[in-house]
């Protein structure tokens, strides 16, 4: 059976989990390999200090079946550069899959890759979709045609079984599940606006407002270019 080619972009300060909590599960799909893909193999830092290594290069990398492109603070940088953005576009415009979780959606919808589609990023920051021609979708997960993306951070783990099930079925998918032991019970029911607090949805709104208004004008500014 032929191998499926997923390629996960890493980029300076992105958000760990974002990268980590899919690559745990894709890894443990039958004839998937899974490339990390970064302009060097050099050792480069996430926004919370662990440091990471591309397993490839973008010159080196094979074309994929799936790219996958997380979020995190870096994204801002990683959108504004071409080199990063060309590779994504490239890889983007003939992968089987294109998917992202958190704010690595808007890093897709900046090379073109989410116009016309339904998709979803980190809930900060998902009305900026139709910036780039998206219509936001409901849910932690949302899958339109070969578009998958995810909310924020810990959605990409439910991004993860998403495409598994994808890529193997449901039932390899639920037996990495249960490998994992992913059976979320958190002690306190405020991950999302919907059941958050108003005043704490206010005050992390307040905390992000001006990453926010860096990502919102360099979408516009992108699109006008």
């Amino acid at each position: 059976m032929a191998r499926t080619h997923v390629g996960m972009l890493l980029f300076p300060k992105l958000t760990q989990l974002d990268l980590t909590g899919p690559h745990e599960l894709l890894v443990r799909v039958p004839d998937v390999e899974v490339h990390l893909v970064w302009k060097s193999t050099a050792p480069l830092r996430a926004d919370s200090g662990l440091v990471l290594a591309a397993s490839t290069t973008f010159d080196a990398c094979p074309p994929l079946d799936v790219l996958f492109v997380p979020g995190g603070p870096g994204q801002i940088a990683a959108t504004a550069d071409d080199g990063v953005r060309a590779w994504v576009r490239e890889q983007g415009e003939r992968a089987a899959w294109v998917t992202g979780a958190c704010t690595g959606a808007l890093l897709l919808g900046a090379v073109g890759l989410l116009r016309g589609y339904r998709a979803t990023t980190h809930w900060a920051y998902r009305d900026l979709l139709p910036l780039v021609g998206a219509t936001p979708g409901e849910g932690r997960v949302v899958v339109d045609r070969n578009r998958i993306t995810a909310g924020g951070v810990t959605a990409g783990l439910d991004f993860g079984l998403t495409l598994a099930a994808k890529l193997a079925g449901a039932m390899c998918a639920q037996q990495i599940q249960l490998e994992l032991e992913y059976d979320p019970l958190p002690p306190f029911r405020s991950g999302h606006p919907d059941v958050a607090g108003p005043e704490l949805v206010a005050a992390v709104r307040a905390k992000n407002a001006p990453r926010y208004r860096e990502r919102e004008a360099q979408l516009r500014a992108l699109a006008t270019a």
